[in-house]
Parts: C-alpha cells; structure tokens; sequence
C-alpha cells in the first residue's frame, strides 16, 4: 500500500483509508431519516479491519453517529489484535444534539468526546472533525466549539483538528476560522467541485491533510449492481437516487468491464 505525508500533520498514512461508517449498521436520526447502512455484521467488520491492517492500511476513520457509537465501538476492540499506535484514527462529533438545542454545544462537544475515547478504547484520537458546517444562527457558536476542540488538543486528548461536510462550499466559508489540520469533503468523479470552490487552492496553499469521504458514492462507481438494489430500512442508500437509475447502472457495468481490460495487469 502507498503511503503519503497526510498535509501538516506530519502523519504519514496509506493513499487509501477506511471507512467505517456501514460498521454501525442501519440506522435512523431523531427526524426518523435513515442514516445507516444495513446487512453488516460485527465479525465481518473486524475481519475488514485486520485485514486493512495486514495491506497496510493504517488511517481509519469513523464517527460519534454510526450506529450510535457501533461503529466507534468495533474499532475499540481490535485494539486486542492489532496495536493502537499502528493505526492513525479519526472520529467526528455532530448530527446528534441530544438534550441540547444544537449540534456543537460545547457541554455536548464535551460529552461527545469523552464517550468516543470510551467507545474507542483510546486515550486519544488522532483526528477529531467537525462532522459538518452548521454552527448555528449567526454562526454563534464557532468560535466556542473552535477554542474547546484546541483545549482538548493542549490535553493530548487530540491530536489534529478536523473539518468535514458534504458540500465544499460551506467547508470554505469556514476554513479560515477553522484552519483545520485536515479536511474531509464529498468527492467522487460524479460530484466534483473541488478546483472550482476553492477548496484545492487552499489545502495547497496551506499544507492541510484532504480526505474525500464516498470516492465511490457509496459503493454504486464499483459496477457492481446489475439493476436498482433495495436497501433495508434504515439504510442510507434509499435516498440517493442514482441507485434507482437504470441507465446509469448499466453505462457503470460498461465502464467496470472497460476498467479490468484495460488494467488486467494490476494487481
């Protein structure tokens, strides 16, 4: 596996990472939204993540919303099969505001974290992202959830500060007041903005990390699907509509055979 110098961190990882976010199951939001991803099973996952481990894939990521924590959990127990140090790890608070009126309340932030280390079976997260740029009317609250994600950071309870959302628009009208050590955007060869929003320049500019969550929107880019798929409830996937078009699932058919002719000969 290749490996790169991850931006500003210093942290030198592999090219490709680990998500985890189908570790925590199906699931649904406090809206009843489905938010989760289905027919994953426990053993299955701890097998990915050994054998991530054994090709070298050393950066994992997750968040506090996967399955309620599911996810963040599995992770916490390969700490018995591979070793803690090996893997650089990354977590996100946001999407739950439990008893508070907002996701970046800084008592929530607060509780947030602290329940990820348990669930993590960590003393600290390598990367702690904003999960997404909604900070509340007149964007009242940045600047607190900013000052408390560097004090845990002074604590060690961090490492690198994180900045993630599904448009790149909103991750620019905040990256200054940010300055994240490492971005996280939506990035596939069907939904790319990331020279025209500025976003490119920027990591260029000031040696962030990037990382592009669902590079192959959700498994759909693979060609692996020969018609529609359905999708257990509380699964994600039944609300991104190009998993219901037929025409474009069979061009992505063509283009998988056309992609394992022409590159027979790469392992």
């Amino acid at each position: 596996m290749e490996q790169i110098r991850f931006g500003r961190t210093g942290r030198i990882v592999s090219t490709i990472s680990l998500g985890t976010w189908s570790f925590g199951g199906a699931n649904h939001n406090a809206a009843g939204y489905p938010v989760g991803w289905a027919g994953q099973e426990e053993q299955d996952s701890l097998d990915v993540l050994m054998r991530s481990w054994e090709r070298g894939i050393n950066h994992w990521d997750t968040a506090d919303v996967y399955g309620s924590g599911r996810s963040e959990a599995v992770l916490g127990q390969s700490w018995s099969m591979i070793p803690r140090n090996d893997i650089f790890l990354a977590t996100k608070v946001g999407w739950d505001k439990g008893e508070y009126d907002h996701y970046y309340h800084p008592k929530l932030i607060t509780s947030k974290l602290e329940k990820s280390l348990e669930n993590l079976n960590t003393d600290f997260i390598d990367l702690y992202y904003f999960h997404h740029c909604q900070f509340g009317e007149s964007e009242s609250l940045v600047d607190d959830a900013i000052a408390l994600m560097h004090r845990f950071r002074d604590e060690g309870k961090i490492r690198f500060i994180g900045l993630s959302d599904w448009k790149m628009t909103l991750i620019m009208k905040y990256i200054e007041r940010v300055n994240p050590d490492v971005v996280q955007s939506y990035r596939n060869v069907m939904d790319d903005d990331y020279e025209a929003s500025g976003l490119k320049a920027w990591v260029e500019k000031n040696d962030s990390g990037v990382a592009y969550f669902s590079p192959i929107k959700h498994g759909l880019l693979t060609g692996k699907y020969s018609k529609p798929p359905s999708f257990e409830d509380g699964d994600f996937r039944l609300n991104v509509k190009e998993f219901q078009d037929k025409k474009l699932i069979k061009k992505l058919q063509e283009n998988r055979i056309m992609l394992e002719t022409h590159f027979k000969a790469h392992p």
